[in-house]
């Protein structure tokens, strides 16, 4: 009996202490003012409450997702700076501030944020992701930079060009030399036009309402005979293989453009007198489209470059070809438009295969009749339209 009195006593007083200890740290609930919890929750921002002294009180979801708050404590110094001032000076702060986004600082996130007085003893921070928003600002100023830089090469050698043919006037060869060389510049000048009017197109096109069922082979087909001109100047075959049993989603002219331009892009990099080979097939539920070149080839540390805008990996090599540095990024935004991916398989002397692949629509009859037109082979020129089983090239 004793025993089983000293064991109650020892629950009882256990009991007690655990109570009065959760009495201590738990803090009285904080209650907004009237109206602001309702305003709050429509703004649409991501806001912190916190008291005299920093402590958070209250924090949406995205305040934590952002990462401005962990546990109970403002993250930043800097968030904590604009508190302080505010308590101090009574006036409303408002900054732009570029953020850590986690504790080991693997990436930032831009927010505007407004810190203002709630009530007499608080602070409310009210923050605003923006990060995306300035990162396509400096994407489009760089862009305005770089087609600057662009366009003054043509234009600057026309004008130097044109100079001299004033001064030659009299000299035959030398005045169809510098014709020449200018027809040769005002070409370089229109193909970088015509690639920048296509990047601005695909900006203002929205794929997903506009877009309809397309047939990949006639897209490819298409792509094939506006690139016959520039072939047949080099002696260069393009072999045509497969077929896409089913449609896809999108636009028929940006998608022709997307292969055009991977198909160019193989001919201008492949040596004279060979072969750039375009497979097709549908796998998994995917329109697989392979182009593959007998170029150099790419090193691995550059690969993913090549999609950049004004990329070149030779500058010389791409102004005596007249690239441009637009082709490659003009593929990548068409297919990222359409659902899709582009891959590169490359490696030094043993050329490069681009894959496309892009989501087939469910039903396979709405493909167009179009596709009929690959089914017998045809001969072209320098061109070989083949429809084999298996696509030419190397596939990553």
């Amino acid at each position: 009996m004793l025993g089983l009195a000293v064991g109650v006593f020892g629950m009882l007083a256990f009991r007690a202490s655990e109570r009065q200890r959760r009495e201590l740290v738990v803090p009285d609930e904080f209650s907004l003012p009237d109206g602001s919890a309702e305003v709050l929750s429509v703004i649409g921002r991501a806001y912190v409450i916190v008291d005299s002294i920093d402590g958070v009180l209250r924090a949406s979801p995205s305040a934590f997702a952002f990462g401005l708050v962990r546990g109970h404590t403002l993250v930043h110094p800097e968030l904590l700076g604009l508190t302080g001032r505010v308590r101090r000076d009574g006036v409303i702060e408002e900054r732009q501030l570029e953020l850590p986004r986690g504790p080991l600082g693997g990436g930032s996130l831009v927010v505007e944020v407004r810190v203002a007085s709630l009530g007499a003893d608080h602070i409310l921070v009210l923050a605003d992701d923006r990060t995306e928003m300035v990162r396509t600002e400096e994407m489009r100023n760089d862009f305005v930079a770089n087609v600057s830089h662009e366009l003054k090469t043509p234009v600057g050698a026309i004008s130097l060009l044109s100079e001299a043919l004033e001064d030659a006037a009299e000299d035959g060869p030398a005045v169809r030399r510098f014709a020449a060389r200018m027809h040769k510049e005002a070409g370089r000048l229109a193909v970088l036009v015509q690639d920048i009017i296509e990047l601005s197109r695909l900006t203002s096109t929205n794929v997903v309402q506009e877009g309809e069922p397309v047939d990949i082979n006639a897209v490819v087909s298409e792509a094939v005979d506006r690139n016959k001109l520039p072939a047949e100047a080099r002696n260069i075959q393009v072999v045509v293989g497969g077929t896409a049993g089913a449609a896809v989603h999108g636009d028929f002219e940006l998608l022709t453009t997307a292969f055009r331009n991977l198909i160019d892009n193989a001919i201008r990099y492949s040596p004279d007198g060979s072969r750039v080979g375009v497979g097709i097939r549908s796998r998994d539920g995917l329109a697989c489209v392979s182009v593959t070149d007998q170029g150099p080839g790419i090193s691995a540390d550059e690969q993913e470059r090549v999609f950049e805008r004004f990329y070149r990996l030779d500058s010389a090599r791409s102004r005596q070809t007249g690239g441009t540095g637009l082709g490659l990024s003009i593929v990548r935004h068409v297919v990222s438009n359409h659902g899709g991916e582009v891959t590169i398989w490359s490696q030094p002397g043993q050329g490069s295969t681009f894959t496309v692949r892009l989501p087939e629509l469910e039903d396979a009859e709405s493909a167009p009749d179009d596709a009929a037109r690959l089914s017998t082979p045809a001969v072209s020129g320098g061109f070989i339209q083949q429809t084999q089983s298996s696509a030419v090239g190397k596939e990553q």
